[in-house]
C-alpha cells in the first residue's frame, strides 16, 4: 500500500483465516470491558466482512494480540478460532519480528547521552490503577506486587535526535501491556503526548507511538508475510 489515510481503518489483507488491518489512533483494538468506546477495528473489520459476504458464525474475526487505543499502527486478528488458539499458543514462533517507532521527549534523562542503540531489560509492576511502570526500589513493593511483576525486554535503535525530542525504532522481545512506553518512560524518554507517563509535551496532539510493521509465519500456509505503515513523517 503505497499511501495511508492516518485517520482511516484500512483492511491490508484478508484471507480465509487471517487478516491483517491499520488502526488509527483513538480507536480500541476490541470493546473495553464495560461495553463502551464507540466503534473498534474488531467491529470495523466485522462490518467489513459483512459487507463483502466473508462474514459468518464460525468465520468472523478474534483478537490475537491488541494495540493501545492511543497507538496507530499494523494489527492482526484470525478469523476462526482454531487459528486464534494456534497462533496465541504459538505467538513466539509465528510472530518474527514487531517493529514501532516512537518519538519521545528528552527532559527526563539523566546522566551520560544514551547509546545509539541497545536493550531495555527491566521487569514491569503494576500500579493500582493497572497501570505498568518499571519500579526503582524493588524494596519498596509488597510481596504480592513483586509476584505480579512480568519480565519485559524492549530492544531501542535512536532514529534521529533533536533539541527537545529523539525519535527511537523499537523492537520487542516481549509484549507486555504498555510495555513500550513504561521502558521509554524509566530510562527518562517519556513518549510524546503521554501523559501517564509524565510527557510534558504533545505536539501532534496523540500518544506519538506507532506499530511500524509486523512480520509472521502464516498459521496455515507457512508464508513468511511482512506488512509495513510508516510512521507519520512529520515525526
Amino acid at each position: 500500500m503505497n499511501e495511508i489515510n492516518y485517520q482511516k481503518f484500512t483492511v491490508l489483507y484478508i484471507d480465509d483465516v487471517i487478516a491483517v488491518v491499520y488502526k488509527p489512533f483513538g480507536m480500541l483494538s476490541v470493546p473495553a470491558g464495560n461495553g463502551r468506546g464507540g466503534r473498534t477495528a474488531l467491529s470495523s473489520l466485522e462490518d467489513y466482512m459483512r459487507k463483502t459476504g466473508r462474514f459468518s458464525k464460525n468465520h468472523h474475526p478474534s483478537a490475537v494480540h491488541r494495540l493501545d487505543r492511543e497507538t496507530s499502527g499494523v494489527l492482526m486478528f484470525a478469523l476462526t478460532k482454531s487459528v486464534q488458539q494456534k497462533i496465541m499458543d504459538n505467538w513466539q514462533k509465528i510472530v518474527t519480528a514487531r517493529t514501532y517507532v516512537a518519538l519521545a521527549e528528552n527532559g527526563h534523562h539523566k546522566g551520560p547521552a544514551l547509546p545509539s542503540e541497545g536493550t531495555i531489560d527491566s521487569p514491569l509492576a503494576f500500579n493500582a490503577y493497572h497501570q505498568t511502570y518499571v519500579p526503582r526500589d524493588l524494596s519498596r513493593l509488597s510481596p504480592k506486587e513483586k509476584r505480579g511483576m512480568v519480565s519485559a525486554v524492549t530492544h531501542y535503535t535512536v532514529l534521529r535526535t533533536g533539541k527537545t525530542h529523539t525519535l527511537f525504532e523499537l523492537n520487542l522481545e516481549t509484549g507486555r501491556k504498555n510495555q513500550i512506553r513504561a521502558h521509554l518512560s524509566s530510562i527518562g524518554y517519556p513518549i510524546a503526548g503521554d501523559e501517564n507517563y509524565r510527557c510534558r509535551t504533545n505536539p501532534f496532539n496523540r500518544l506519538c507511538l506507532h506499530a511500524r510493521l509486523l512480520e509472521f509465519i502464516h498459521p496455515v500456509t507457512k508464508e513468511k508475510m511482512r506488512f509495513e505503515i510508516p510512521a507519520p513523517s512529520e515525526w
